[in-house]
């Protein structure tokens, strides 16, 4: 598996352990030891990876503290002492992980990257520590801190020691998770045992270099254990992110400016700047938003149910490309599942560094297909729960958009339990520490789009509607007849003036002449100037003021919504 290398004249060429094509050793380190033929990502040795990674003369090493040299006087088939010596000739380094002090394209951060060509990348007592001590330099300096995993397991050689590194370093985050920095893991080929089942694992953002296999136990001792052969591609990066388990698979190329995207993002210093911004500049009115019912033209609810669920209306993914600088999408709720009906990630609107969440659906009957026509599963609000957790940690606003029909009804749902995962999705986001808004785009059907809705604001397009069922099933259960839909839509009173009317909705963000769909640029400058004023007015606030008053929002005595109601229709309500 490893690249040799032959000489060729005076040129050195190296032969490629996957496809076996030669190549240049100069185009080869150019090319970031990926291969130009097949793709495969080579090893890369610890400090090559910080140099690849770190702008240039920004890496400034931080010290290897000593471990315990060979505290259990092990011997195999050679006395640890020996390997050790081996080892630190062939790498240069006096341990498998190099720590480091380094900024990527101009913002702070600390690497911890193992090396596999030092004992397999185990992880020994001296590792642990090393990272441990990185941990607390970026705690000092209040940075995140970046992990770059090749790793075997945990040192057979230095017994238990080696076991309870995996407590230490699984520590060292969650200090780090309480101070609010940003963790970030990259996984490389490969990472398995202890390494994996530690700190690899537990940071807020995980990626992967394609084709890396990470797991806890090997293939080998699965098929030996189990007597089943495995499916090709099994424990590779591409199988983990199907699986929901990893957020994303990044070839090595494009690593760096992954991480720049997430530092940009996260990083304290530009949180702390945007927030006093925005207090300077709140208080001033939200730009292409209605708050008078009066200013809005009245439309039938019907026609309104139409144009919501067109399929040329911009979707959650087409805001995020028009508004959001530098997005890095969160993939998978962790436990073995990703559900595309939910989409959700980091990065910057207007500026301002957030966390965005919302559902999907597509404009193509295959996106829909795919998307289950915007319906999430269980799987798709346990996501969304574990990007509010991380936008709380790391106390970034959270922007939902709300495009759902209502949640996945079926079978294999109610079994995966539907209820209780809407249930703590809803009340994640009730108990978010930071600023949330919510704009309903299209649909805004019961409790799948609620567990995304219950925001400081919400916002609400022109010929969107929230309801809570839709039409169709409230025809069928009181009409008993879904032909009776466009009545059921007139008497649930759930358009944009009714909503307003009824201090349902803060805001209606007027469309283009024809609907969203008509254009969906347009559209998404609005939303977009809505959402940021919002969000100024917001962070200019109290913490504490803020969270009384999104619980007296939903503490509102229902008299008083249903005065306002009653005010949006010439007939009482049905």
């Amino acid at each position: 598996m490893t690249v040799t290398a032959q000489r060729a004249g005076q040129s050195m060429w190296l032969l490629c352990g996957g496809c076996r094509t030669p190549v240049p050793a100069a185009r080869f380190r150019r090319a970031l030891h990926v291969c130009e033929a097949c793709g495969r990502h080579a090893p890369v040795g610890a400090r090559e990876r910080i140099d690849q990674l770190a702008d240039e003369g920004s890496a400034v090493a931080l010290p290897a503290p000593p471990g315990a040299e060979d505290p259990l006087g092990f011997a195999d088939l050679v006395p640890y002492r020996q390997r050790l010596r081996a080892a630190r000739a062939a790498t240069g380094l006096a341990e498998a992980i190099a720590c480091a002090r380094v900024t990527v394209h101009g913002l702070p951060a600390v690497l911890a990257v193992l090396d596999f060509g030092f004992l397999g990348g185990s992880l020994g007592t001296a590792v642990g520590e090393a990272f441990a001590r990185a941990a607390e330099t970026a705690l000092q300096r209040r940075c995140p801190l970046v992990v770059v995993s090749a790793s075997g397991g945990a040192r057979m050689q230095e017994g238990t020691l080696s076991l309870l590194q995996m407590a230490k370093t699984t520590q060292a985050l969650a200090e780090l998770d309480r101070a609010g920095l940003l963790t970030v893991s990259v996984l490389t080929d490969p990472t398995y045992g202890g390494v994996a089942a530690s700190f690899a694992s537990l940071c807020d953002v995980l990626l992967a270099e394609p084709g890396a296999r990470c797991g806890f136990a090997g293939p080998r001792v699965i098929e030996q254990t189990t007597g089943e052969p495995l499916p090709p591609g099994f424990q590779t990066a591409e199988f983990l992110l199907d699986r929901g388990l990893i957020d994303g698979v990044v070839p090595r190329s494009h690593l760096r400016q992954a991480l720049a995207h997430l530092l940009r993002t996260a990083a304290p210093g530009a949180r702390a700047r945007l927030a006093r911004t925005a207090a300077r500049t709140a208080g001033r009115p939200a730009a292409a938003l209605v708050t008078a019912p009066e200013r809005l033209a009245a439309a039938d609810a019907w026609d309104t149910v139409r144009l919501a669920r067109d399929l040329g209306r911009p979707t959650t993914r087409d805001y995020l490309d028009r508004l959001v600088e530098d997005f890095t999408e969160l993939r998978g709720d962790r436990t073995g599942a990703d559900d595309p009906a939910v989409v959700g990630g980091l990065g910057r609107l207007a500026g301002q560094p957030v966390v965005v969440l919302g559902h999907q659906k597509g404009h193509r009957i295959d996106e829909l297909r795919r998307t289950n026509f915007g319906m999430p599963g269980p799987a798709g609000y346990r996501k969304a729960r574990r990007v509010m957790r991380l936008a709380a940690r790391l106390r970034l606003p959270v922007v939902t958009f709300v495009d759902t029909p209502g949640a996945e009804p079926g079978r294999a749902a109610e079994e995966q339990g539907q209820s209780g995962a809407i249930a703590e999705c809803l009340r994640a986001m009730l108990r978010l520490p930071v600023p949330v808004v919510s704009v309903v785009t299209g649909e805004g059907g019961s409790g799948g789009a609620l567990a995304l809705a219950a925001a400081d604001r919400l916002l609400v397009l022109e010929h969107a509607y929230y309801s809570v069922i839709s039409p169709e099933g409230c025809a069928a259960i009181l009409w008993k007849d879904r032909a009776a839909a466009p009545d059921a839509a007139r008497a649930l009173r759930f358009d944009a003036p009714a909503l307003l009317r009824a201090g349902v909705a803060d805001g209606v963000v007027p469309e283009p002449p024809g609907g969203a769909h008509a254009d969906p640029a347009a559209t998404a400058e609005r939303v977009g100037a809505a959402v940021a004023g919002v969000l100024r007015e917001l962070l200019g606030t109290d913490e504490r003021r803020r969270l009384a008053q999104r619980a007296a929002r939903y503490r509102a005595n229902p008299a008083d919504r249903l005065e306002g109601l009653a005010r949006s229709a010439d007939e009482p309500a049905a």
